[in-house]
């Protein structure tokens, strides 16, 4: 079990037009603009390195749509790249992590589980296994 590198870092914004930013200063485009209805969002991919920013757009009332409301744009979460999704959720959850999910779920790019900001000193944590 070990973390392969920082898969994304998610930021929440009010609409795509955000997109707008990383394109025009940047020279960052989306690579990947897409809904996921179960998730209530829109999301848009932006490379940066080997790393990518998430762009999140609430679809409705959802998860974004209440970090929107509570605190603004801005970051949402940190998406960690795994190559054992399945373990590193029973070491975490053996250890009394406190998981939002203790199965992983299908994901814009793979599978993907989060941890609760309380067990990661207020962030929250995505894992990814692509």
């Amino acid at each position: 079990m070990k973390a392969v590198k920082v898969h994304h870092i998610g930021i929440a914004v009010k609409n795509m037009e955000r997109e707008k930013f990383w394109n025009q200063f940047l020279n960052v485009k989306a690579e990947e603009m897409k809904e996921i209805p179960d998730q209530k969002v829109k999301i848009a991919f932006l490379p940066v390195g080997e790393t990518k920013i998430e762009l999140l757009e609430p679809l409705g009332e959802g998860a974004v749509s209440k970090f929107l409301e509570k605190r603004g744009e801005g970051i949402h979460h940190i998406a960690i790249e795994v190559d054992d999704i399945e373990g590193t959720l029973a070491s975490m959850k053996e250890a009394g992590i406190a998981l939002i999910d203790e199965n992983p779920r299908q994901g814009a790019e793979g599978k993907i589980a989060f941890v609760h900001p309380k067990s990661t000193g207020g962030i929250l944590l995505e894992l990814v296994q692509p």
